[in-house]
């Protein structure tokens, strides 16, 4: 059996307000010619289909028109719930969807109970776990403690009930949650929402012991845990931590006895990302740089003064910058100096504020612009009062 192992769709998702539904939307197409191209029998989505719980319109017509064309494909399809995705939302009409060759399970309820798939080899049993929220299954679970470990280490003793019913069937197992040897070992990345219970949210890969293939969804960066235990991760980058990330699907061969080979197929990349660092003139004149020109791109600028428009300056020679940051020293505002307001003017107190906060004063055309900004805000809107009477006691 050919397995297509995906997850963490996020459908209606953005990366730094950009929208990425057209993105998705490529991604999906990507998907079904994988499925047909590769002869896929069945396609695995562990967990986050969407981005929250009340998705977009347009993430659900999205949805709706791609699992209609898996339908429609030679593929077997079988989707759990994520922690972004509504269990509920997500699972509606379930048992009707599950003619057409698509399996929905989202209710903590059918766990032990298999989608059951088959080869020339005989039986294939899918577990596909939802999202387990400890909170949700401690008290109908009967659990001693409230934990993902917990939850989990109760669902997979269901699991393994079935499986001794079923002696000659090869399991697979889909589980989305935090799965690894430690932290260290698998990194999460910043698009990732926190599922941590108590501080704590990574489970032990021991749990899926025995099982043939375990597919796991919700780190965004693909992790081979083990021979039969791997992270497809998402298929697009929605954070610049994920920069370094290979996107894609595994694709695995599922033989008589197990996993019999393994090959990670690679997604389209709508746009690559890019993260620089160095002071702005570095930045704008390096000719190694051409390359990032069409890049999403994160900036982190260490001028040791905060260059003037920075941001507009960058764009010009990399128009799709995102994000900017300054590294040089700036003082707090609490380092404000602390002087007497009485007898100094409104602009040069804002003008000191500018100073202190960016590393120098207003430009001429700068200080202009503040002192009618300030004017505008007098009771007498044709002057700045400590202006006005510094004017009388000349005159």
């Amino acid at each position: 059996m050919r397995i297509l192992h995906t997850s963490d769709w996020h459908l209606g998702r953005s990366f730094h307000r950009e929208g990425m539904l057209t993105h998705q939307a490529t991604y999906l197409d990507h998907l079904l010619e994988v499925v047909e191209s590769e002869q896929v029998d069945a396609v695995l989505v562990a967990g986050d289909v969407y981005d929250r719980a009340l998705p977009q319109v347009d993430a659900v017509r999205l949805a709706d028109e791609t699992l209609s064309r898996l339908a429609a494909s030679r593929a077997r399809v079988v989707i759990s719930s994520g922690n972004h995705d509504s269990a509920r939302r997500l699972g509606f009409s379930s048992r009707l969807i599950d003619a057409a060759g698509v399996h929905l399970r989202t209710d903590p309820g059918g766990v032990g109970t298999p989608v059951l798939l088959g080869d020339e080899h005989g039986e294939v049993a899918v577990h596909a776990l939802p999202y387990l929220d400890p909170d949700a299954v401690r008290e109908p679970w009967g659990l001693g403690a409230r934990s993902h470990q917990a939850a989990l280490g109760e669902a997979m003793r269901r699991v393994r009930a079935d499986l001794a019913t079923r002696p000659r069937a090869r399991s697979v197992v889909m589980a989305h949650a935090f799965v690894g040897g430690s932290v260290d070992a698998v990194r999460p990345s910043d698009s990732e929402r926190d599922i941590s219970v108590g501080g704590v949210s990574l489970v032990p890969t021991s749990l899926f012991e025995g099982v043939d293939y375990t597919a796991l969804g919700h780190l965004h960066g693909r992790h081979v845990l083990s021979e039969t235990v791997r992270y497809s991760g998402s298929p697009l980058a929605y954070s610049f931590s994920e920069a370094t990330h290979l996107k894609g699907s595994w694709l695995i061969d599922l033989g008589p006895d197990g996993v019999r080979d393994t090959e990670f197929v690679e997604a389209p990349v709508p746009r690559p990302l890019a993260r620089l660092r160095g002071t702005i003139e570095e930045l704008l004149s390096d000719p190694a740089l051409e390359r990032h020109e069409r890049s999403w791109v994160q900036v982190s600028l260490t001028d040791a003064e905060r260059p003037v428009q920075a941001m507009d300056r960058l764009r010009r020679r990399f128009p799709h910058t995102m994000v900017l940051s300054f590294e040089g020293r700036v003082p707090g505002l609490g380092a404000l100096p602390a002087r007497p307001s009485t007898g100094r003017s409104d602009h040069d107190v804002v003008a000191d504020f500018v100073r202190t906060v960016r590393g120098t004063g207003p430009s001429d055309d700068e200080s202009a612009l503040l002192r009618e900004a300030v004017e505008s805000c007098c009771e007498d809107s044709t002057a700045d009062p400590v202006t006005r009477s510094r004017e009388s006691e000349a005159g």
